[in-house]
Order: C-alpha cells, then structure tokens, then sequence
C-alpha cells in the first residue's frame, strides 16, 4: 500500500484524535448545558479555568442554579471563592436559602463565613428554624447545703452578623450552665428552686449570655431537675474527721513528750543514783585513812560495823511487817 492510501487515514486519525483532546480539556458539554440554562459565558473562559486549575463544574454548575435563583453572581466572584478554599455550591445554596427566607446576604459576607470554617448554609437554616440545645446535668449547691441538678434546653437562632469571629455553642453551654450554678448558689433553700424552676430561666436570660456568641437565645427552658447529696452534711463530716485527726495527733505528740520526759528523768535518777554509788565506795577508803591516819581506833570501826549491822536488821524487820500486814490486808 501507497503513502497517498494512508494519508485520508492518517488526517482521520489525527481528527479523531484533537476532537478527543478538544472534548477532554475543553468542557463543551458543560458549556452547552450553560448555553442551555440561559448563561452566557464564553468557551475561552472555561479554558483559561482550566489552566488556572480550577474544576470548571465547580464554578458553573452553582452559577447556572444562582442565575436560575435569580442572583447577582458573576464567574470571578465564584471562581476566586474556589480558588480561596471555599465551598462555592454551599455558599450558593445559602445565599439562595436566604432569598427565600428574605434574609440580607451578601456574596462576600457569605463567602466570608464559609472561609471561616462555619456551615454557612446551616446558620441560614437556623436562623429561620431556631435550634434546640440541651445542656447535661447542671450541679448546683443551694445555701442549705443540698446539690440540685438541673438540666436546661436552650433555644437558640444563628445572628448572621456575628458568625464570624463570634463563639460556638460549648461557649453558650458554658454560660447557661455559670447561670444555673449562681442562681441554685443564691438560693436560701433546695425547695424554692424545686418549686420555683423557672427563677433559673429568668435570672439566666437576664444576664445577655448570647453577647459576642453566633447565636441569639430565644429561650431557656429547665427539662428535668433532681436532687443530689447533701453537700453540707458531708462538709461537716469531713471537717469533724480532720478536727479528730488534728486532736489525735496533738494528743500523740503530749504522750510524745510525756515519754520523753519520763526517760530524761529516769536518766537523771540513774545518774545520782551513780553518784551515790560513787560517794558509798570512798567511805571504805575515808575508814581506811582514818585508821592510817590514827583519827579513829578499832573500837570506833567495830562500833560502826555494829550500828550497820543493827540498821541493816532494823530494815529487815520493816520489811517483814510490811510484808505480813499486806497479806493480812488482802485476806481481809
């Protein structure tokens, strides 16, 4: 086969090939559907998306429901939203879901709130469905000493002007619950809350707890209540313990040094009890020097032998007595 037979061949192939790239990089399908839906947008738009990486889907398919809606939204402000992160088909849905709620939104306060992470399309819901948040079991302690729990519901609408920069929801819960706490505290008794439950309700939404919060508190409603230990009993239980110990532990430290003192005295008895020991041994060497010495005779030394001895017997007998009359006292 000839070169000139291959070359129709050849032109057919290469065309097969470009319409395959033609289709592949540029959209046309999606710009037909634009065409379709009355938005006029140029071919070469999609193509420069592509080149700046942006899905063409992405941008187009929200601005044909936008133009359906009846918005004011053009392909730079969606296809800048895409390329800042954003969510371009929520941000549509909620700039849609507020028309119909007849809510002022803007494009670029919407787009905003998205870029700061909150579900701007679930604000927009709850601003016109309020949103119930029930918080746990609440401990306060009332001055009687009895714990009260309370659980609350709280009624809340998303403030679109403070989404962005204002607190969540952990931070109302928090300032529900800093309210239930104060007002069960500032109660005289447990039973004028148990009777009175909506006290809590009211001094709570005095306070504004919804400032510099997303949200705007509708209501405050106390689902269940119940009652806990008693709180004061218990405080005076462990006071009169730690009282006990402190008392045990002074007690222990007087034995402490009762003992002590004790055993210094003892010491002190044993040391002149040395010291008596220590003069009656010099009174054989004094007898001794004064016999050397010619200051006492024989006479004199076994007359004092005689008057040991006659005390010795004198001791002895005492005791003997002593002895007798204490059985006589105990068979008595």
């Amino acid at each position: 086969m000839e070169l000139t037979d291959l070359f129709p061949l050849i032109i057919v192939a290469v065309l097969v090939i470009g319409i395959a790239i033609l289709f592949t990089f540029v959209p046309v399908m999606l710009w037909i559907s634009a065409l379709a839906a009355g938005v006029r947008i140029s071919i070469f738009t999609l193509v420069g998306m592509r080149l700046r990486r942006v899905v063409p889907k992405m941008v187009i398919n929200p601005l044909i429901k936008a133009h359906k809606a009846g918005l004011a939204v053009n392909t730079n402000q969606l296809e800048s939203h895409y390329l800042a992160g954003g969510n371009v088909d929520r941000v549509v849905n909620a700039l849609i879901a507020a028309q119909r709620a007849n809510i002022e939104l803007s494009f670029e306060r919407c787009a905003a709130i998205d870029l700061a992470g909150r579900d701007v399309l679930e604000a927009v819901q709850m601003s016109v469905n309020p949103k119930v948040i029930e918080t746990p079991f609440i401990a306060g302690v009332a001055m009687d000493g009895i714990e009260v729990k309370a659980k609350a519901r709280i009624t809340v609408r998303a403030n679109i002007d403070r989404l962005v920069g204002g607190a969540g929801e952990d931070t109302v819960i928090a300032r529900v619950g800093e309210g239930i706490v104060s007002t069960i505290g500032s109660s005289e008794s447990h039973n004028k809350v148990l009777e009175n439950p909506d006290t809590i309700s009211q001094n709570v939404l005095s306070k504004g707890l919804d400032a510099g919060t997303a949200f705007e508190i509708l209501s405050i409603d106390i689902a269940d209540i119940d009652i806990g230990k008693n709180i004061g009993a218990i405080l005076q239980t462990d006071q009169a313990e730690a009282d006990k110990n402190i008392a045990q532990a002074k007690a222990e430290e007087r034995r402490a040094m009762a003992v002590a003192r004790e055993q210094e005295n003892i010491a002190k008895v044993q040391e002149m009890q040395a010291k008596v020991v220590e003069a009656e041994a010099q009174v054989p060497q004094a007898l001794a020097e004064a016999l050397r010495n010619g200051n006492m005779g024989v006479m004199d030394y076994v007359n004092y032998k005689n008057v040991l001895a006659d005390t010795d017997m004198r001791e002895m007998i005492g005791k003997l007595s002593k002895h007798e009359n204490d059985e006589h006292e105990d068979r008595k």
